[in-house]
């Protein structure tokens, strides 16, 4: 039976035009024979664990994916039945709690902020940087920052709302160059932490708080990232938090990665080791969770930009990983390669994930909006 594994797992793969053992860099080059069966009958799950125990190595794991993202090998492999009823479970999970809210920043966020140090721009952006003209990544999320400034139309004395803010690279930019003050929230406390610290003495305020627990006027807001991790049966329930906050000629910014058609859960090997909570958006959902309260004022997609900026992460935690080995394991090592290098992988491919930066307001202001790139 495990020739018989072996045989349909190398079909699929030269459909993508991967080869087992093979010559190119894309090519899988296997060391355990128990590879076969786990990747074929637990699809993500089994291929992220098989690379993370060592079963198989690859010179160029982000190529891989594109092409099997190409070829659609998903939609042509059954999984048993066991994986399914998981997948199932996985779906339960995401229902509406403040408790679980606070997961994703136990389990991702917390992790260390030197690990995100050692991967992240300078200024600790954990999201896609704009590309346009950026000669490198600093340059790049600073484009992004000053892109969403501008976008909201910042001015002098505005009050903002930084839903998910991170380490506070948005509020502390804002500060600097647009002389506004910034309400920062976040479910991670070594966010909060770092975040007080590199923003001192600037009107900035950090807080420990789910979106729910807001309950204040701003004449802005920005989500950049966080929504991903809201789950699709809380977006009304944020969208109506949102414009609660928001004043009446006020404009929100949502930057979020989005997913070609609607699903319920993510791939169980992300939510097991890396998100454990949430999943990607797509327009539909979106969109229906927004009616009746938010006007969209513009919409721009710049996905092809992810790829890069996972590559220039993956390349900065390899550089940098002799100074993180004395804390994380080499299996750690493995899984955020696989990680980082999948992800860049699925947005290089082009024919899932996408990146929107879509402004909203509660009025309609179509002849004043001015949309900028």
């Amino acid at each position: 039976m495990s020739n018989k594994y072996k045989e349909i797992t190398e079909e699929l793969l030269g459909l993508a035009g991967v080869k087992v053992n093979g010559p190119n860099p894309w090519d899988i080059q296997v060391h355990n024979e128990k590879f076969y069966k786990k990747a074929l009958t637990e699809g993500e799950l089994g291929l992220g664990e098989s690379y993370m125990d060592g079963w198989w190595d690859i010179g160029k794991l982000d190529e891989l994916v594109c092409k099997i993202q190409d070829a659609q090998l998903k939609q042509k492999i059954k999984l048993k039945f066991s994986i399914m009823l998981r997948m199932g479970a996985s779906f339960l999970a995401d229902l509406p709690s403040r408790r679980r809210a606070f997961v994703i920043g136990e389990r991702h966020y917390d992790m260390g902020n030197d690990l995100f140090q050692s991967m992240l721009d300078k200024r600790l952006n954990y999201s896609c940087a704009y590309w346009n003209e950026a000669a490198d990544l600093d340059e790049a999320q600073e484009k992004k920052l000053d892109l969403i400034c501008r976008k909201l139309d910042l001015q002098p004395g505005m009050r903002v709302l930084d839903i998910g803010c991170g380490w506070g690279a948005f509020g502390k930019y804002a500060a600097e160059k647009y002389d506004v003050e910034v309400v920062g929230i976040t479910v991670s406390r070594e966010q909060v932490a770092m975040g007080r610290e590199l923003c001192q003495g600037l009107p900035v305020e950090f807080r420990l708080a789910d979106y729910r627990d807001v309950h204040e006027k701003f004449d802005r807001i920005v989500s950049v990232g966080m929504i991903e991790h809201v789950g699709y049966r809380n977006y009304k329930t944020y969208f109506r938090a949102a414009h609660e906050c928001l004043k009446k000629d006020g404009l929100m910014l949502l930057h979020t990665i989005g997913f070609f058609k609607s699903v319920k859960s993510t791939d169980l090997w992300t939510k097991k080791y890396i998100f454990p909570v949430g999943m990607i958006p797509s327009a539909a959902q979106l969109s229906k969770a927004w009616e009746n309260l938010f006007f969209v004022q513009d919409w721009h997609n710049f996905g092809v930009y992810y790829d890069k900026t996972l590559m220039a992460w993956h390349d900065n935690f390899v550089k940098n990983w002799h100074l993180l080995q004395g804390k994380y394991s080499e299996r750690f090592y493995r899984m955020w390669i696989f990680y980082l290098l999948s992800a860049a992988g699925s947005f290089r491919s082009g024919n899932q994930n996408q990146l929107w930066q879509i402004v909203l307001s509660k009025n309609g202001l179509q002849r004043e909006y001015q949309a900028v790139r």
